[in-house]
């Protein structure tokens, strides 16, 4: 690795794609910062079926930390590969994806390594040993001697619950540099149910920025709510189920906000009245208990709601699926019978999980609807559903043609990610741009708009900026 370029920035994940998220601040041979460690999904996994992408091929002896933005599987989900290869040091994040990530990991490692509990068990205590919860707006020294100083700052990034953005601070003491470097993490949408809009950074000098939506603009709150009721309403009508592929944390306590703001504000009498929002998976019901646990992290207007006596998380309507036996009693149920209802299942690109089954069998029906709202990656059955089912088209689901009958319907603006004019916020609102942002996660027609956009809006205002593409580290 040369040496005169340090601090340097590696990319061991989405580069090129909006999965795998893994980067690495290399501030000499042997010192570096890892900022999440995620999986590979859908396109970016070149070898979907084995775990030979996953498995960690980067040095691990020189790492000094372990940065969790936030508890996505597509930022932490190669963790366990991680601390197979021998890394020994510690796990940074924010308190409460400190208490999310066991819950995370644990359902990963039920899924893709073992069902034995003891294994499992003995892994989660090493990751809780490892776990530094951080508060917000902190800084936190990770390193200080003859050569270097490191520190670090978490900022709330808006996109989950405990996600943040991170702010690097390092001191090169023997040839007397400094450099502050922000990581953006996956950057959220403003207005999102439960979360305080993020805020730019006051500088950086360098930037690693997300670029999901770095080609189009997400519809307003009220735009969306009205959507979201809207094709409840058509469903109602049908006597169908609407069908919503959603992660099992972040999204699915999102929606079901919205959801108990729709029913409360429903006239007496009305179809709303006894509509069930169904969560089926055991996981997303667990991380919706922690949700509630972590009020103090909620925003103004949700803790507005509290005092008003509601329970935005736990209503009336309001009912979850455990078992395997029950989740296929309520597959068959919903799909032979007429009566309406909300079904909140994962994945949230439909690439497993329980909401394939309900995909299965309600997609070749025109009663029902699929109504997705978050990104759906290239090559996920999500994307093709989104795809093809306008045109009538079918999927591929377990090795099944599946035709597509059932309506589908995309509302933007119910992604965790911010959107075009988001990320350029939060860029110009900076008091001291960076002098380089280089875009990560994002596919390569997003990053190229969103280049466009940045590089107009420094030459509007005057700025020497330079943007460019990550590329993905050998």
């Amino acid at each position: 690795m040369p040496t005169n370029t340090y601090p340097t920035i590696l990319h061991h994940g989405a580069a090129h794609g909006v999965t795998g998220s893994c980067h690495r601040l290399q501030l000499a041979s042997d010192r570096s910062l890892l900022i999440d460690c995620g999986l590979f999904q859908g396109q970016d996994a070149d070898h979907p079926d084995s775990l030979a992408q996953h498995r960690w091929r980067h040095p691990v002896e020189d790492i000094l930390a372990l940065v969790v933005t936030h508890v996505h599987i597509d930022h932490i989900g190669r963790l366990p590969y991680l601390l197979a290869a021998g890394y020994e040091g510690p796990i940074l994040c924010s308190v409460p994806s400190a208490r999310l990530l066991p819950l995370v990991i644990e359902d990963a490692l039920r899924i893709g390594f073992t069902r034995d509990a003891g294994l499992i068990r003995r892994f989660l205590d090493t990751v809780q040993e490892r776990l530094v919860p951080l508060d917000y707006k902190t800084w936190h020294l990770v390193l200080d001697d003859a050569r270097h100083g490191l520190r670090l700052r978490l900022q709330r990034a808006g996109h989950i619950l405990g996600s943040a953005y991170v702010e690097v601070d390092v001191h090169d003491k023997a040839r007397g540099q400094h450099e502050r470097i922000v990581f953006s993490g996956s950057s959220g949408a403003p207005h999102a149910p439960l979360l305080p809009a993020p805020r730019a950074p006051y500088r950086a000098d360098r930037l690693v920025l997300e670029s999901t939506y770095g080609d189009r603009r997400h519809e307003d709150r009220r735009s969306r709510r009205q959507r979201l009721a809207t094709a409840i309403e058509r469903a109602l009508e049908d006597g169908g189920t609407v069908i919503v592929p959603a992660f099992s944390i972040g999204r699915t306590q999102e929606l079901l906000y919205e959801l108990e703001g729709l029913i409360s504000r429903a006239t007496s009498g009305s179809r709303w009245q006894g509509l069930e929002i169904i969560v089926d998976s055991p996981l997303a019901a667990r991380f919706t208990t922690v949700y509630r646990d972590l009020k103090p992290w909620w925003d103004a207007e949700a803790h507005a709601r509290l005092r008003a006596g509601r329970h935005p998380l736990a209503f009336d309507n309001l009912y979850t699926v455990d078992s395997h036996a029950e989740h296929e009693q309520t597959v068959d149920y919903l799909a032979r019978s007429a009566r309406p209802a909300v079904v909140i299942a994962a994945s949230g690109m439909a690439a497993g999980g329980r909401v394939v089954n309900y995909l299965k069998r309600m997609l070749p029906d025109p009663r029902h609807a699929v109504l997705f709202t978050g990104y759906q990656a290239a090559g996920t059955p999500g994307r093709a559903i989104q795809t093809h089912g306008p045109k009538g088209g079918w999927v591929d689901l377990d090795g099944e043609h599946i035709p597509i009958r059932a309506r589908i319907e995309t509302i933007g603006g119910y992604s965790a990610h911010a959107d075009q004019q988001d990320l350029l916020n939060f860029v110009t609102r900076m008091r001291h741009w960076p002098r380089e942002v280089r875009l990560i996660h994002g596919e390569p027609r997003a990053q190229q708009a969103l280049k466009r956009r940045l590089l107009a809006a420094a030459r509007e205002q005057g700025r020497a900026i330079t943007v460019t593409l990550a590329k993905p580290a050998p």
